[in-house]
């Protein structure tokens, strides 16, 4: 079923790229849309039905993209997931989206968990020494975790890049444990 769903991801991105439509706005309805689904369980068994006709489905969708302001291309889009009945991979779909639309855009996801909340100003200088560091756009999402005690622990796909106290602290009682 990944197959599947990345087909649909992969064209899905072609049609943001070569529109040059807005992708952080094409991003945002798209988990708009997944959220209702998700937490909408009978909108979910409507359009996961195959008794019923796609027209009855997609004047729901219709319905459903008035009252939320989606664009017609997203609706577009999650109107062919229901015709061809890919909802249950909607999900799956919208995770794989994003990783080819960065891939696309050369972006990339970081993750940055500070001890208190960051300035604007310091989220621009970490956004700029991580782009720096990866050669790529960063696209930053921020948490707290006053645990830390000071510092901040950066998430960059698989690489982790420990700045905190705790985890300064950690390494040295790691240092201090393998010298006795």
């Amino acid at each position: 079923m990944a197959a599947i769903g990345n087909r649909y991801a992969r064209a899905f991105a072609d049609v943001v790229t070569e529109r040059n439509l807005n992708p952080d706005q094409v991003r945002s309805e798209l988990h708009s849309l997944a959220e209702v689904v998700e937490q909408n369980s009978e909108l979910r068994r409507v359009w996961e039905a195959p008794a019923l006709p796609a027209a009855q489905k997609r004047a729901v969708l219709d319905a459903l993209v008035r009252r939320a302001g989606i664009s017609a291309m997203t609706r577009n889009f999650i109107a062919v997931l229901i015709d061809h009945e890919r909802i249950p991979l909607l999900h799956q779909i919208v995770r794989q989206f994003e990783v080819e639309l960065d891939r696309r855009l050369d972006l990339t996801k970081a993750e940055i968990i500070s001890a208190r909340d960051l300035s604007p100003e310091e989220k621009r200088m970490l956004e700029r020494e991580l782009g720096r560091l990866t050669g790529k756009q960063v696209r930053a999402s921020y948490s707290r975790d006053a645990s830390l005690l000071g510092g901040a622990v950066i998430k960059v796909g698989s690489t982790i890049y420990d700045g905190s106290i705790l985890g300064q602290l950690n390494k040295i009682r790691e240092h201090l444990v393998e010298d006795r």
